[in-house]
């Protein structure tokens, strides 16, 4: 039947029961059989002449890869974010572009609220001292009766709201477009974002990377949040000016930050935002739990078998 490139990660070892699924509908699988979800361009271009689909990553795909796979029908994007497919080169091909809608998004929300509690009672820290042999005790904060600010209010930030919905904590939320009945039934109130950056002792963000939104939050956006105010992202690299977060903590202005993600993947060992103290780096993690890897890598199986079956997949973003 047809040949499916897989550059996400760990598909033989966390995705046999969607790896199954492919070969029984007679398709012949091409691994990634390294440690990172993405491949290059040069190690896409002698790979992709005659697949008929791919289950990507985090690569980038675009119309100078588009032109080296005639054959290519199907991009199934392991993930939701969809910012490293050129979607009207690909709807201009016949490509049809699918992403996992909602498969990571408790995942990522869990990291999202782990991350508050390790900033408000300093644990990875106070774990670093120790194993240095220091014991040092330092105080945190109660996180009952602080403001949480989320800089969106699609599903993850939705369910990192319920979830913090037993702390006894104020949620307040912006977005371009609202979804009031949501934030009614969670107990959140909709604020404008300059509001929402004021008042908000923690303010995590969940919000498209774009164009538009590339550093989204710089000196000036970090210069409105409340002083010793902690900042969270789980969403996109591209949506921080890393500097102007660095510059700001380090004046004392913000306490401190924890970041899943950044605009240069993997991060440099020598990026000034490892050195710091007060932010935590995770190295794109938000999706990683066998869960969330079952799910997803069953929801694009499935796309991907539609697509060459001539179905109309489910999730089809690019129409």
């Amino acid at each position: 039947m047809g040949k499916i490139l897989i550059t996400a990660s760990h598909y033989a070892q966390l995705c046999a029961p969607a790896k199954e699924m492919l070969e029984k509908a007679r398709h012949t699988v091409v691994l990634n059989k390294s440690d990172m979800p993405y491949y290059s361009f040069e190690q896409l271009r002698p790979l992709v002449a005659d697949i008929d689909a791919a289950i990507i990553g985090m690569d980038r795909w675009d119309e100078e890869i588009f032109a080296l796979a005639p054959r290519l029908k199907a991009i199934a994007r392991f993930g939701v974010g969809i910012d490293n497919i050129d979607l009207s080169a690909a709807r201009q091909r016949g490509i049809k572009v699918t992403n996992a809608l909602g498969m990571n998004a408790n995942a990522v929300a869990e990291l999202a609220v782990g991350y508050i509690f390790d900033m408000v009672r300093n644990t990875i820290r106070l774990n670093a001292d120790l194993s240095k042999g220091v014991w040092s005790r330092a105080v945190g904060h109660d996180l009952k009766g602080k403001t949480v600010g989320l800089l969106g209010f699609g599903d993850i930030a939705r369910r990192v709201a319920k979830k913090l919905s037993g702390f006894e904590v104020r949620i307040l939320a912006c977005d371009l477009f609202p979804n009031r009945e949501a934030a009614a039934a969670l107990g959140v109130t909709l604020v404008d974002e300059k509001t929402l950056l004021a008042e908000s002792d923690i303010v995590s963000i969940h919000i498209p990377s774009t164009r538009e939104t590339r550093h989204y939050m710089n000196r000036d956006t970090f210069a409105q949040m409340r002083k010793g105010a902690y900042f969270i992202n789980t969403a996109r690299g591209a949506l921080v000016d890393s500097e102007a977060l660095c510059d700001s903590i380090e004046a004392g202005h913000l306490g401190g930050a924890a970041l899943d993600v950044f605009e240069t993947e993997p991060l440099p060992k020598e990026s000034r935002l490892i050195a710091m103290d007060k932010i935590i780096c995770t190295p794109h993690t938000g999706a990683e739990t066998f869960e969330t890897y079952t799910a997803v890598s069953l929801c694009t199986a499935q796309a991907v078998i539609d697509v060459l079956n001539g179905k109309e997949p489910q999730n089809w973003v690019n129409t």
